[in-house]
């Protein structure tokens, strides 16, 4: 009598990070590599050759986020031997619409317009972005603020003198700060992580230096015995990166780095020193209306918010995470 063998269906072959991202754009996958290193990344003439690991990297997140690196929907800086990530607005523009779960964006203006340092043109005082959902029954809602997301000329020194260089937020801050105000909602709303617009990473590269804090990988001796902290080690540091925070206004960017930076207990007494700091240099409502008016500061050229939704309607304030602000 015959035996009759049963073969098992074989499992799918697991195909490399490479080769489905060269398949995916019909490119040879021994060229992938070397061509994104010269066109993915953004670097000096002079920085070192990106490494294979860094280029793996933005692979990574490229096939995360299905972008396009050809394309400029995605690309990189190399930072500390690592990369930040950064994603054009035509690619967040498409995760956004892409995502399974949107349903619809709506956006609110300030009718208070007010002219930035350097700016050629007024620009509403914030923009408020809401963002729906097809499993939620509330929506989410950002606002976000000119003063704090504006990012002014850059000012240098060369054989001739003094120059000023203006960039997209003197000549269109309207359209940039509605940039702002979707990135940011579409972060919230939908999860989008571990990415970062052109700003967010130009500050990031500016406050690099001020971070080398190695730690422990779990907060533990080898013992098992809590690690003491360090204060001598991390005070210096955080001095630093708290000085650029306040100058560059990147409180969200400084709290990004001691996440990615710091380990173990470290993290907690970094994070304590930031919200500190950027408690004590948020500007009270007693010394703004005394501030010397004759300081750099936004030109109001009109009055009143939309929907009586101001400081005195009796309205708690929007906070950047959506919810109602009672921090006083």
């Amino acid at each position: 009598m015959a035996k009759t063998e049963t073969v098992g269906a074989q499992p799918p072959t697991k195909v490399s990070l490479i080769k489905r991202i060269a398949h995916r754009f019909n490119v040879d996958d021994d060229k992938l590599l070397s061509t994104l290193k010269s066109t993915a990344f953004r670097q000096k003439p002079d920085a070192p050759e990106i490494t294979n690991e860094q280029m793996m990297a933005l692979l990574v997140v490229s096939d995360q986020y299905g972008l396009n690196p050809f394309t400029k929907e995605i690309y990189a800086y190399p930072d500390k031997g690592g990369i930040v990530p950064v994603v054009g607005v035509d690619g967040w523009s498409r995760i956004i619409n892409e995502h399974k779960n949107f349903d619809g964006m709506d956006f609110k203006y300030s009718e208070t317009l007010i002219k930035m340092e350097g700016a050629k043109v007024t620009c509403h005082e914030w923009i408020e972005v809401t963002i729906h959902r097809n499993d939620r029954t509330k929506p989410t809602i950002i606002r976000e603020y000119l003063d704090e997301v504006y990012k002014k000329p850059y000012k240098g020194s060369g054989n001739n003198g003094p120059y000023t260089v203006d960039g997209p937020w003197q000549t269109h801050p309207k359209r940039f700060l509605r940039h702002k105000g979707i990135i940011q909602c579409g972060r919230i709303a939908l999860g989008f992580t571990g990415i970062y617009d052109q700003d967010e990473a130009d500050r990031i590269i500016d406050m690099g230096a001020a971070i080398v804090v190695p730690g422990g990988s779990n907060g533990l001796t080898s013992s098992g015995q809590p690690l003491a902290i360090d204060r001598n080690r991390i005070d210096p540091v955080m001095d630093k990166l708290i000085e650029q925070a306040k100058q560059l206004n990147s409180w969200g960017v400084a709290n990004q780095y001691v996440m990615q930076n710091f380990q173990g207990p470290d993290v907690a007494y970094a994070l304590n020193l930031l919200r500190d700091a950027e408690i004590d240099n948020m500007p009270s409502m007693v010394q703004r209306s005394v501030e010397d008016p004759s300081e750099a500061s936004p030109t109001v050229i009109v009055g009143e918010e939309r929907n009586g939704n101001s400081m005195n309607s009796g309205q708690p304030p929007i906070e950047d995470d959506g919810q109602p602000s009672f921090f006083n």
